[in-house]
C-alpha cells in the first residue's frame, strides 16, 4: 500500500493556519491538527487532565475540569521548567494520537497542522513537505489581539517562536496570507494541484 503524503502545515501565531487548513479540507485533504488534539487531551475528562492535576495542582484546572489554558500559558511563559514538564507530558500523547489519525486518514493526502513544526528539530522525519503560512508580523499581532490577548502578550508569544526567516528557510512551499481570502483560496488551489501529483500512485 502506498504511504500517505503528509504535508506539515506551520506558521507563526496569527498567520492563519486554521483558515488555510479549512481551505485544504474543502478540497479533500484530511486535516490532523495538533492544536485540536491538545484541546481534546486537556479538555474536561481529557486523558491528560489527571496528570496535569498531579503535576501542577488544582489551580491548573478551570471550574469545568478542563486545563485552564490562560493560567497555564502564563505559567509556562514565566517558568521554563513548567514548560518542559507540560511538554514532556503532552508531546508524546499528541504525537501518538496524530499518528493514529494519519494512519486512518481517508483524504487525498494529509495536512498535519503543527504550529511549532520548525522548532521541533526532527520535522523532516515527520512530514514529506513543509508548507509555511506567512504574513507580516504586524498582521500576526493584530490577529492575535482580536483573540483577546494584549499587545505585549502577542509579541511575547511571537518572540518565543522560530523567527519568520527560519520558518521560510525550512519551507518547501509558502502561502502568503497577507491579502484577501480570495487570494488565499487561489494559492491553496494551486498548491493542492501540486500535492495531488505528489500523492498520485
Amino acid at each position: 500500500m502506498k504511504k500517505k503524503l503528509v504535508i506539515g502545515l506551520t506558521g507563526g501565531i496569527g498567520s492563519g493556519k486554521s483558515t488555510v487548513a479549512d481551505e485544504f479540507a474543502k478540497l479533500g485533504a484530511t486535516i490532523v491538527d495538533t492544536d485540536a488534539i491538545a484541546h481534546e487531551l486537556t479538555g474536561a475528562k481529557g486523558p491528560a487532565v489527571a496528570e496535569i492535576r498531579k503535576l501542577f495542582g488544582e489551580n491548573a484546572l478551570g471550574p469545568d475540569g478542563a486545563m485552564d489554558r490562560k493560567r497555564m500559558r502564563d505559567q509556562v511563559f514565566a517558568d521554563p521548567e513548567a514548560k518542559k514538564k507540560l511538554e514532556r507530558l503532552l508531546h508524546p500523547m499528541i504525537r501518538e494520537e496524530s499518528a493514529h489519525r494519519i494512519a486512518a486518514a481517508q483524504g487525498l493526502y494529509v495536512v498535519h497542522v503543527i504550529p511549532l513544526l520548525v522548532e521541533s528539530g526532527d520535522y523532516r522525519r515527520r512530514v514529506d513537505r513543509v508548507l509555511v503560512v506567512d504574513c507580516p508580523e504586524e498582521q500576526q499581532v493584530a490577529r492575535v489581539r482580536e483573540r483577546g490577548l494584549s499587545d505585549p502578550e502577542a509579541r511575547a508569544i511571537l518572540a518565543a517562536q522560530a523567527p519568520r526567516a527560519a520558518r521560510l528557510a525550512a519551507a518547501d512551499d509558502v502561502i502568503d496570507n497577507g491579502g484577501t481570502r480570495d487570494a488565499l483560496r487561489k494559492q491553496v488551489a494551486a498548491v493542492h494541484q501540486k500535492y495531488l501529483q505528489f500523492a498520485s500512485p
